[in-house]
C-alpha cells in the first residue's frame, strides 16, 4: 500500500513528520494538578511555539520532557524519532538529542567562552588531560554556526545578554542536538539581538534541527513558528498551523486567555494633572566601577495621577535612574537635586526613600524583587514589617495573613494560599507579589522596572488594569518599559533617555514608535 502524499516536497514531508509526541503527560504537585492529559506533537523540522498564560503548564510540560522531571515522576509517555522514552534526568534526553536553553542563562561568568561550551562535556586526551587546543578549535567551529564573532578565550561576563544567549545554543549545537527547546529567549534581549536570534533560529530549520519556543511575545511568535500549540490551566487546548493561515495575535490572545481581549491596554481618561509630585534637577550620577557618569544632567516632573514612560535602549541609564532616586543602592556619586512634594529630598538608603512615599519595584523581579524560598505572606509585608509588629519588633503573624489575603484578592494573586512559597508561583503572579510587597508601603510615586517582562497577556492586561486603578486614586507611577506598545497604550507622558541623558519629552499625543526611537538613539 502506498502511503505517500501525492506532489509533496521533500522538506514538506520532513516537516510532516513527528519527531516528538507527548501523549496523555500528567504531571500533579501536592495539592496542585500542574498538567492534565496534555498532548504534544511536534513535526520534525519546524519551529513549534508554545504559548499559554503563565501558570498554564508550559515549563513544567518541558520540565517533564528534558527530565527535570524523570520517569515515574509523571503518567504518560514521551515518544521520540518513534520510540518511547524514560529519560531518568537531563543527561539521558541530551542524549538522544534533546537541549533545553531557559531564561536564565547556565553559564559560568568568569569562565570563558570555551570552557562553557564544553563545561560537563571536555575534550580530553589519555582519559584524564583536557586537550585546550581541541577545545578551543571546536569552539570556534560552534560560534560560527550560531554567528556570533567573538574571541573563544573571553569571559562570559564580558559578553552581552544576546551574545551570551548564543553561547549557550553553540553549546547545545555541539551536543548534536536535533530538538532545540528555548524558554523566553528574547525576554531580556534588545530588538537587534532579538532579530538576530529569530534568524539563527531559521537557519537552524533549514538544517533540520526542530525548535520549540516558549515565548509571551505574540508578535514573534506569529514571525517565527510554523506552528503553535496552546496550553490553558494545564491541558492542550488546540493546535495551530501558520499555513493554514490560523496564527494570529488576536487568535492567539483568545485561546490564551479564553476570551476576546480586543485592547490588551484598557482605557482610561487621560486627565491633566498640575500638582508636581516629584522633581528632578540637573541630576548627575558617578559610577565608581565603571570610572564614568551614568546619568548626565537629568531634569524631569511626575505629576500626582499620571503614568510617565521612561522608553530608550537597553543600558541607556533607565534603571540607573530608577535606582538613585529610590536611595541609592548601588552607590553612585550624585550630584543635583530632588523635591518630592515641593520638600528637597537627600536619600542615602532606599528606607529613607520609602518613608517619603517612594517605591520602586525591580527588573530583576527573582533576584531583587522577590525572596523565592518564603511564602508569600512573608514577600508581601517585607518592605513595611513595622506596620504589622508591637514595640518589641515581633510580626503580628494573624496581621500578616490577613494583609497578604487581602491583596491576594485585591489584585488577583492566584494561589490556593498566601502559605505557598513564591518560587511555586507563575512569573505573572511573581510579579504581583512583587507589586504587592511595595503597595503595603502606601507609596504616592511608584516606579515600576518593566512591569510586565516574561509574563503572559492575561496577565500582563490585570497589571494595565491595576495600574489604571492606582492612578484613579492619586498615586503617580515611573513606568520604564522596552516594549514600546505598552510605553505608548500606558503613558500620558513619555521622556526617552539616550546615553545617560533625557533627549525628549513627549506628550502621548505626539508620542510614536518612530518619534521615540528617534530620540532614543540620538
Amino acid at each position: 500500500m502506498n502511503t505517500s502524499v501525492p506532489n509533496m516536497t521533500k522538506s514538506e514531508a520532513e516537516t510532516s513528520t513527528p519527531i516528538l509526541e507527548m501523549r496523555n503527560i500528567t504531571k500533579t504537585f501536592p495539592g496542585v494538578k500542574a498538567l492534565s492529559n496534555v498532548t504534544f506533537q511536534v513535526a520534525k523540522g519546524e519551529i513549534h511555539s508554545l504559548c499559554g498564560e503563565n501558570g498554564a503548564g508550559k515549563s513544567t510540560l518541558m520540565k517533564v520532557l528534558s527530565g527535570v522531571y524523570p520517569f515515574g515522576d509523571y503518567s504518560g509517555d514521551i515518544v521520540f524519532n518513534g520510540a518511547v522514552q524514560k529519560f531518568k534526568g537531563i543527561s539521558d534526553s541530551e542524549e538522544v538529542g534533546i537541549a533545553i536553553i531557559y531564561q536564565e542563562l547556565a553559564l559560568v561568568p568568569e569562565m570563558t567562552v570555551y570552557e562553557n561550551i564544553f563545561l560537563g562535556n571536555e575534550i580530553k586526551t589519555n582519559g584524564f588531560m583536557v586537550d585546550w587546543n581541541e577545545t578551543i578549535k571546536r569552539a570556534s567551529a560552534a560560534l560560527k554556526k550560531v554567528k556570533l564573532d567573538v574571541n573563544p578565550a573571553t569571559k562570559i561576563k564580558d559578553l552581552g545578554v544576546g551574545k551570551q544567549q548564543l553561547v549557550e545554543i553553540a553549546k547545545a549545537l555541539n551536543k548534536n542536538v536535533k530538538v532545540l527547546i528555548l524558554d523566553e529567549p528574547t525576554a531580556a534581549l534588545n530588538e537587534d539581538d532579538s532579530k538576530n536570534l529569530l534568524n539563527l533560529m531559521r537557519d537552524l530549520r533549514k538544517n533540520g534541527i526542530t525548535c520549540i519556543i516558549i515565548s509571551h511575545k505574540l508578535k514573534e511568535v506569529v514571525e517565527i513558528a510554523d506552528s503553535v500549540t496552546i496550553l490553558r490551566d494545564g491541558q492542550t487546548v488546540c493546535t495551530l498551523s501558520a499555513k493554514k493561515g490560523e496564527v494570529s495575535e488576536h487568535d492567539l490572545i483568545k485561546h490564551m486567555v479564553g476570551r476576546e481581549i480586543d485592547n490588551i491596554y484598557p482605557k482610561r481618561d487621560r486627565k491633566g494633572a498640575d500638582e508636581v509630585v516629584l522633581e528632578v534637577r540637573n541630576w548627575n550620577a558617578y559610577d565608581p566601577n565603571l570610572g564614568r557618569n551614568v546619568l548626565k544632567n537629568m531634569n524631569f516632573n511626575i505629576k500626582k495621577g499620571e503614568i510617565v514612560g521612561f522608553a530608550g535602549l537597553m543600558g541607556a541609564g533607565r534603571t540607573e535612574l530608577a535606582k538613585s532616586l529610590f536611595g541609592n543602592p548601588d552607590g553612585y556619586k550624585i550630584t543635583g537635586e530632588m523635591l518630592v512634594k515641593k520638600q528637597k529630598a537627600n536619600f542615602t538608603h532606599p528606607q529613607h526613600a520609602i518613608a517619603a512615599g517612594l517605591a520602586y519595584v525591580s527588573e530583576d523581579r527573582k533576584g531583587n524583587g522577590l525572596i523565592l524560598i518564603q511564602d508569600i505572606k512573608q514577600n508581601i509585608t517585607l518592605a513595611n514589617l513595622w506596620e504589622i509588629a508591637n514595640q518589641m519588633g515581633v510580626v503580628n503573624g494573624n496581621a500578616e495573613v490577613k494583609i497578604a489575603n487581602e491583596y491576594r484578592t485585591s489584585i488577583n494573586i492566584k494561589t490556593p494560599s498566601v502559605e505557598q512559597r513564591v518560587s511555586n508561583l507563575s512569573g505573572g503572579n511573581q510579579q504581583k507579589v512583587s507589586i504587592a510587597k511595595w503597595l503595603f508601603t502606601k507609596p504616592s510615586v511608584l516606579i515600576l522596572d518593566e512591569p510586565t517582562r516574561g509574563i503572559d497577556v492575561g496577565a500582563k492586561f490585570e497589571i494595565y488594569t491595576l495600574m489604571n486603578k492606582l492612578i484613579a486614586q492619586g498615586m503617580s507611577i515611573i513606568m520604564i518599559s522596552s516594549e514600546l506598545p505598552e510605553v505608548l497604550g500606558m503613558s500620558d507622558r513619555v521622556y526617552v533617555v539616550s546615553e545617560g541623558r533625557i533627549t525628549g519629552e513627549l506628550p502621548i499625543e505626539k508620542a510614536t514608535q518612530e518619534n521615540i526611537m528617534k530620540l532614543a538613539t540620538s
